[in-house]
C-alpha cells in the first residue's frame, strides 16, 4: 500500500517513547514517528467504534528516488516488536536496490497469474482422458477410465490443484477403506483390491505426467511406484489375489445352450455368438455388419478392436451363421446386436453378464469364462495342436522366436476346429 503523508486534519506529531501499552492509550488523529525506528509511523485516525490505529514505513525508493509510503498492517494484527522487526527488514531490500512496494506488487500479479494457470485434479484428468482417448482401441478404456477415478480418486484429490497433490495423497488414496455392503470394513483399496488399485496409480501418474508435460507442476511426479511410493507400500505382485474368470464346465454347454435359447432378445444370440466364436465380450457387442463376409462365412475383426492389436479372422460355424441370418431380419442399424435404448449405439457391456445373472444355475459364471471352457475342451477331447487353439483364442505369442516363425493365422484349420465345437455343443443338448 503506498500511503501518501499530509493533507486533512492528520499532523505529524512530535515523537514519543513509543511502549507496547502506552500507543494504545495515542487517541488524537495524525502521524507519529517512532523515535527507535526511521522511517516507522503509527497512523491515528477516527474508525468507526473511535480511534484506530496501523503502522506505515517511510522511504526514498532506490528506483525512482521518490519519497513513498508503506503499509504495515494495523495494530491488531501487527504489534509493535513487529513493526520494527519489518521496517529493518525492508531496510535490507531498500539497501540491496529494491523497492519493496513494487515487489509487493509483482508477488500478487505473480499469484493470481499462478493461481489462473493452476488447474484442479479433476480438470486435468478430464483433459488428459480427452486427449488420451484417440490411442485407446475401444470405448471400454475410457469408461473404466472414468469408472475408477470418480470412485476411487477424484473424492480424495478431485478438488486440489495439481501443483497441491504430494505422495501423503496419493497413499491416503491408496489406503483407503473398503466397505462390505453390510458396511463392514474390508481392508485398504491396495490389499483387498489390488488390480483396479494398481491400475488407478497408474491412471493418476500418467494424469500428473500430462500436468507436468503442460508445466502446471515441477519436480517428481507423486503417484510414480519407484518414487518414494515403493517404500511406503507393499508391492503389489507379493499381495494380489490371482482371480481368475468362473469357467462353465465344458461338460456342461449343452445344458447352458438349451437353457439360453429359452431367452430371446439381442443379448442371448450375443452370448451364444461369443460361445460359438470363443471371442471376447466388447469383440462381440461392438460388431457391425461390415465386419462379416457371409458368402466367405468369415468375420474380420480389425486390429483397432482386438487386445493384441492385431486383426483377427473369425471361421463361422454354421450355427454362428444361421444366428447372423436370422440378425439379418432384424437389422435396424450398423451393429449386429444394437443397443434397445440409445439409437445407432451397441449393446452394454453388462447386458452378457446380465442376462447369465437371469440364470440361477449359471449366476457363479461369467460371459468370458467360455474362453476357457472352449480351451478345456479342444485340449481334452480334440487333437488340434496347442498354436492352433491359441490362434482360435487370438491370444499373444509371448515366445518371439516362436512368434516370429508363425506366420499363418490357418484359417482352414481354425474353420474345422470351430465346426467341432458347434458340433459338439448341440450333441449335449
Amino acid at each position: 500500500m503506498d500511503v501518501s503523508i499530509g493533507g486533512g486534519s492528520a499532523k505529524k506529531l512530535k515523537p514519543t517513547k513509543f511502549t507496547a501499552r502506552g500507543i494504545l492509550a495515542i487517541y488524537l488523529p495524525g502521524w507519529y514517528a517512532d523515535p527507535e525506528t526511521r522511517g516507522l509511523y503509527l497512523r491515528v485516525f477516527e474508525g468507526a467504534d473511535g480511534p484506530s490505529h496501523s503502522w506505515l514505513y517511510r522511504f526514498t525508493s532506490p528506483v525512482s528516488g521518490k519519497r513513498r509510503a508503506m503499509g504495515l498492517g494495523s495494530l491488531d494484527i501487527c504489534s509493535l516488536a513487529n513493526a520494527r522487526q519489518k521496517s529493518l527488514d525492508l531496510r535490507r531490500t531498500i539497501f540491496e536496490g529494491i523497492d519493496p512496494i513494487e515487489q509487493r506488487l509483482a508477488k500478487k500479479i505473480g499469484a493470481k497469474e499462478f493461481h489462473q494457470n493452476s488447474i484442479t485434479f479433476k480438470e486435468a484428468a478430464d483433459r488428459c482422458i480427452k486427449t488420451k482417448q484417440a490411442e485407446w482401441s475401444n470405448s471400454k478404456h475410457k469408461d473404466q477410465w472414468v469408472s475408477t477415478l470418480n470412485t476411487y480418486a477424484l473424492p480424495v484429490i478431485g478438488k486440489l490443484r495439481v501443483d497441491q497433490i504430494t505422495t501423503a495423497h496419493i497413499v491416503k488414496l491408496l489406503e483407503q477403506e473398503i466397505k462390505k455392503k453390510n458396511g463392514e470394513v474390508e481392508g485398504s483399496f491396495w490389499k483387498v483390491r489390488t488390480e483396479t488399485a494398481t491400475r488407478v496409480r497408474q491412471r493418476i501418474e500418467v494424469i500428473l505426467d500430462w500436468c507436468k508435460a503442460h508445466k502446471y507442476i515441477s519436480g517428481d511426479n507423486p503417484a510414480r511406484y519407484q518414487g518414494a511410493l515403493c517404500h511406503l507400500l507393499p508391492k503389489a505382485s507379493k499381495i494380489k489375489k490371482v482371480a481368475h474368470h468362473p469357467a462353465l464346465p465344458f461338460q456342461r454347454i449343452g445344458e447352458f445352450i438349451a437353457d439360453l435359447r429359452t431367452h430371446s432378445g439381442y443379448s442371448a444370440y450375443a452370448l451364444e455368438l461369443l460361445i460359438l466364436t470363443a471371442t471376447r465380450t466388447s469383440e462381440v457387442i461392438e460388431a457391425k455388419w461390415s465386419e462379416f463376409n457371409l458368402e466367405a462365412n468369415v468375420w474380420v475383426i480389425s486390429a483397432e478392436r482386438m487386445k493384441a492389436g492385431k486383426e483377427h479372422r473369425v471361421p463361422l460355424s454354421t450355427r454362428a451363421m444361421e444366428i447372423l441370418e436370422h440378425l439379418k431380419t432384424i437389422r435396424v442399424n450398423s451393429y449386429l446386436f444394437p443397443s434397445t435404448l440409445h439409437k445407432e449405439r451397441a449393446l452394454s457391456n453388462m447386458a452378457l453378464l446380465s442376462i447369465m445373472r437371469k440364470m440361477p444355475k449359471y449366476s457363479d459364471y461369467v460371459p468370458h469364462g467360455f474362453r476357457s471352457t472352449f480351451r478345456d475342451w479342444a485340449a481334452e477331447t480334440t487333437d488340434y495342436s496347442n498354436e492352433t487353439v491359441e490362434l482360435a483364442l487370438a491370444h499373444t505369442i509371448q515366445n518371439k522366436a516362436e512368434a516370429a516363425y508363425r506366420r499363418q493365422d490357418q484359417l482352414e484349420k481354425r474353420s474345422a476346429l470351430m465346426s467341432d465345437w458347434s458340433l459338439f455343443i448341440q450333441s449335449q443338448i
